[in-house]
Order: structure tokens, then C-alpha cells, then sequence
């Protein structure tokens, strides 16, 4: 017998925090129980039952992303977990399927995760979209740049600023996928133990900022955050001023920063690991609100996704507009042209969050078409850089 999916509500949350504990191997200290209650009230928590028994659960977690510098809707994937004598029947897959259901009916155009197995939720249609930078510095590689004309300030958890957020929404609009943050978020999910550095410059604007914790002769910056090159001198140099204190220097970074080119000493080790994955949930949503680069000609782009039937179709992109044909029965039906580009919903994931571009996904056999084609596709798609800091 099948067994039943169903949204939890607040009497279940319990149920759920405890499959958590089980599942990740971890345990919630008492105090932290009610704290973790009131979280819960904001995620959308759905569960496979055996009658009374929570088998297996998801989280969507209702977000907005930066896309092409708009707010998109997002669903987060989190807490994916089931009971070992649950497992490997098919129920995460049903919770999957569900939840992508759910996404679409909230307009949330795309959905990311951080995967446990990339593999696993491949198969599912979410793919790789970006990838951190680690930069890994000795004490005799923290040589100062040229003096730059400004300031740095530091915050904390209590005297968080506005400038921050101000500094990160712009920083964040030059890259897709970038979360939308609210002071709420920043202060439980950013700071932890840390510390922010803002940099200002000579005109008292913050330009840019790090997030950093130093510990046992460690700096560890996991946000570095500059809006021009002037911050990124200012910035660096604030964490050359900690070479009495620290024998080493870790930085998590985009891929796309420029700071190693430029230091004295480039050659550094960095480490470069693929992190967050993303998803189309609506495809035509997706496709209408995506900016294209202007041009006259036209593609069109055959859609394949196995677990979001509603984005099947053939898409004619013409003109920065899209219009949509799908399968139809009868004699009357207009079907699109055989010509044209196909694709998975994986292969358009990538290209849309500029992850990959069109012509690197040919090569690679991940997409189909007349090269003349794939052509026209390159020219459309603008050369978007992704990131993402965040985690959930």
C-alpha cells in the first residue's frame, strides 16, 4: 500500500526535528527545542506517514534569489531525510515530486539545495551552479597593496549596520542566484561567531566588506564582499594589519574574484569545489522573465524534464520574447518546427544561471542542434557570473 503524503503542521514539528536528529546524527539541546518550533513555522514541511509514523520528510523554504539584478521567488530543499527502513522505495522521490508540485503552485520560479550526493538530485533535474574558491594564504604571503585612502569599521551580531545590507544587495545583483537577505537573516544565519569589517571610502561610503573570525592563529573570511577595486586593496590590507595575530589566512570567495591576480605572492593554493545546486520548477515563467541580449534572431529551444511534466514543450525565443508551444492533440494543434536546440531541464538550469554556456554544453553532448543553431543560442544568452554564500 502506498504510503501517504501530507503537509505537517505544528503538533508534528517534533516528529520532524527528531527524524532530523536521527537521520544527520546530531542532537538539539532542550533550550533550543522552542527556538527550533518557531523556525519550523516558516518552512513548508512535507512528509511521507505509515499511519502515525513520519517516514520521511522535505523542507521548502520560501526565499527570493537576484536574477539578472531582480528578485526572483526561490525554494530552498532542506532537511531531505527518512527513516533507514524507508529508505529505497521510492518515497524521497514522491516527496520530490510533491514539493516540486508545491513550488510551482507558490510561483516560485526556481528552487536550489546543497546536496549530500550531486548524482542524487541530478537524476531529479537540479544541477551544479556554482562553485567556491577557497584561497589559502601563509603569514609571509600578507604583504600590504598600495595604501588605499579610507577606512575600516567593525561589527558585530549587536551593532549590526544597514550599510552591510546595503553593500551585499549591490554586490549581489552582479551575480545570479545571490540570496536575498533581511536583517532577521543576517543576524541568525551570517555573523555566527564572527565579525564583519566594513571598508569605507575617503567619502565615507562602505564599499565592501568581509566576513571573519580569527582563532587559534586563523583568520577564516568567509565573505569577501568588494564593490570596486579600491575595496578590494582596503580589504586586503585589513587582513594583512592581522599578521602578528595569525600564522595563516583562509578565504571563501566566487570563483570570479580577482583578488589572487593581484597580491604580491599569486601564486597561493585554492582549492575550487562545485557548492550549491539550482532548478528551473517553471520553465515558461522562467524563460518570459530571463533578459536575453538583444538581437533579431531566433531559436528554438525543445524542452525535456522528467519530473515537471507542465515544462515539456518547445519554446521559440525571438525577439527577447518567448512563446510557448505545448504537446496538444487534434488536427488543429500548431506544432513547432523539428529545427531547434533540445535540452534537458538540467542543461537550461546551467545556461540560464550562466553556470555554463551554450556552446560548452554542446561539446559536451548535453545538448543537441545544427551548430548554426547552438550559435544563435550563444549570442542570446548573456555572460552572467553565479554565486551563492549562503546555506540552508
Amino acid at each position: 500500500m502506498e504510503l501517504e503524503i501530507k503537509e505537517l503542521n505544528e503538533k508534528d514539528y517534533l516528529e520532524s526535528m527528531n527524524l532530523s536528529m536521527y537521520a544527520f546524527q546530531y542532537k538539539i539541546p532542550e533550550e533550543n527545542v522552542p527556538a527550533r518550533m518557531e523556525m519550523l513555522k516558516q518552512h513548508k514541511v512535507i512528509g511521507v506517514w505509515d499511519e502515525n509514523i513520519l517516514a520521511a520528510k522535505l523542507h521548502i523554504i520560501p526565499h527570493h534569489i537576484f536574477m539578472n539584478g531582480h528578485e526572483w521567488k526561490m525554494g530552498g530543499i532542506a532537511g531531505v531525510a527518512a527513516y533507514p527502513e524507508y529508505r529505497r522505495n521510492g518515497n524521497v522521490k514522491r516527496l520530490i515530486i510533491d514539493a516540486l508540485k508545491r513550488m510551482r503552485e507558490e510561483s516560485q520560479i526556481v528552487s536550489l539545495l546543497h546536496p549530500f550526493d550531486i548524482g542524487f538530485y541530478r537524476k531529479f533535474g537540479w544541477e551544479v551552479f556554482t562553485e567556491n574558491k577557497k584561497i589559502l594564504i601563509e603569514k609571509k604571503d600578507l604583504k600590504f597593496l598600495l595604501n588605499q585612502p579610507g577606512a575600516i569599521k567593525r561589527f558585530t551580531k549587536e551593532s549590526h549596520h544597514p550599510d552591510i545590507e546595503s553593500v551585499y544587495a549591490e554586490f549581489s545583483k552582479k551575480y545570479m542566484g545571490m540570496l536575498v537577505r533581511d536583517t532577521m537573516w543576517w543576524k541568525n544565519n551570517i555573523y555566527d561567531d564572527g565579525q564583519i569589517a566594513v571598508y569605507y571610502n575617503e567619502n565615507n561610503e562602505a564599499m565592501g566588506y568581509i566576513v571573519y573570525e580569527v582563532k587559534e592563529r586563523k583568520m577564516d573570511v568567509q565573505e569577501f564582499v568588494p564593490l570596486n577595486h579600491g575595496a578590494r586593496i582596503g580589504l586586503w590590507n585589513f587582513i594583512c594589519q592581522h599578521d602578528s595575530m595569525v600564522e595563516s589566512v583562509s578565504i571563501l570567495t566566487s570563483n570570479h574574484e580577482g583578488l589572487p591576480f593581484i597580491v604580491q605572492q599569486p601564486k597561493l593554493k585554492m582549492e575550487v569545489t562545485p557548492y550549491f545546486m539550482g532548478r528551473i520548477v517553471d520553465a515558461e515563467q522562467c524563460l518570459q522573465r530571463y533578459q536575453f541580449n538583444a538581437s533579431t534572431k531566433k531559436v528554438f529551444l525543445h524542452l525535456e524534464d522528467d519530473y515537471a511534466s507542465w515544462n515539456n514543450g518547445s519554446y521559440l525565443i525571438s525577439n527577447g520574447e518567448v512563446k510557448v508551444y505545448k504537446e496538444k492533440t487534434g488536427s488543429n494543434c500548431t506544432q513547432p518546427p523539428q529545427r531547434g536546440v533540445r535540452l534537458d531541464i538540467n542543461s537550461l538550469t546551467a545556461i540560464v544561471f550562466g553556470y555554463k554556456r551554450p556552446s560548452e554544453l554542446f561539446e559536451l553532448g548535453c545538448i543537441k542542434g545544427h551548430e548554426a543553431e547552438i550559435a544563435v543560442l550563444e549570442e542570446l544568452i548573456p555572460r552572467n557570473k553565479p554565486y551563492f554564500y549562503d546555506f540552508f
